[in-house]
């Protein structure tokens, strides 16, 4: 962890400049371009729409340490696509993520960034047989298992807020999805792995890779209460949000300085409760 901090302050300088040299603010983005690619090593033909900026967004520049990829990763359901919100309700969310090599300070191109979150109200796709209301623990003794490597706990075959894609020329890649919930001792996150040298079958889900990063992103306090404020969110009553603040694994996650809350921007300039755009950057050692 020493080690990626001290390589986390050599890249600070590229970091910061790749947000000078072009940085490009939501209000003059430019229009979406489409075009047709061929996920490698697959026949899945995709449509893909550009990222939001032409170049990482480094305002914030997060060098995480690894942290858990949790029980609710399930790659049978991870898909290449970037519209992951299926019929989902919530707030529209956009992520622009950037991916950095903190050994050569240099963007990547072509990695795979896989994420996947829960809903308004707490539940994950592939796993909504389990109450998101109950603790880890007491699921785990309610259903007579064990935290092992060959841990299953999934219930069913639905995809949503699950999605993967490469990143740009850029080091960039651009997903939507909506703002996610909570549950039970976990505050609001997205679960994020970067995966190198990586392929995928012709249904879109992956067959293999190098898993270079396993982290978790973040969202600012006051931005999430004021989501949750709203509906469908608001619905969930069950139990406490559980806050940054208490929350493990973000201060796992803010050891050594690193900032793991996204930047948040309006999409309409003005409210964000209408939609968001949201960019962080991902440094990795590969």
């Amino acid at each position: 962890m020493v080690r990626r901090g001290n390589l986390s302050k050599r890249c600070a300088v590229q970091a910061g400049q790749f947000s000078e040299v072009r940085k490009r603010r939501h209000a003059e983005k430019r229009s979406l371009a489409s075009r047709h690619l061929a996920a490698r090593d697959s026949n899945v033909t995709i449509h893909t729409e550009g990222p939001h900026y032409n170049t990482l967004q480094n305002d914030t520049c997060v060098l995480t340490p690894e942290v858990t990829k949790g029980p609710y990763v399930w790659p049978q359901s991870q898909t290449l696509r970037q519209d992951m919100s299926e019929d989902q309700a919530g707030v529209p969310l956009y992520l622009d993520i950037g991916v950095l090599n903190i050994n050569t300070c240099e963007v990547m191109e072509d990695v795979l960034v896989d994420l996947w979150h829960c809903n308004a109200t707490g539940s994950y796709s592939s796993f909504t047989g389990r109450d998101p209301n109950t603790p880890f623990e007491e699921l785990l003794e309610q259903l007579n298992m064990t935290i092992g490597p060959d841990l299953d706990l999934h219930t069913d075959d639905t995809t949503w807020l699950r999605g993967m894609w490469p990143t740009d020329s850029n080091g960039i890649m651009e997903m939507k999805t909506v703002f996610p919930g909570f549950y039970v001792e976990r505050t609001i996150h997205i679960h994020a792995q970067v995966h190198t040298d990586w392929s995928v079958r012709s249904n879109g889900t992956i067959v293999g890779s190098n898993i270079a990063n396993t982290g978790q992103i973040f969202f600012d306090e006051e931005l999430s209460a004021q989501i949750m404020a709203l509906e469908p969110y608001v619905s969930h009553t069950e139990i406490n949000r559980t806050t940054n603040d208490i929350d493990s694994i973000f201060a796992a996650e803010v050891v050594g300085g690193w900032n793991p809350n996204m930047i948040v921007e309006p999409l309409d300039g003005e409210d964000v409760t209408k939609g968001m755009l949201a960019y962080i950057t991902l440094g990795v050692e590969a």
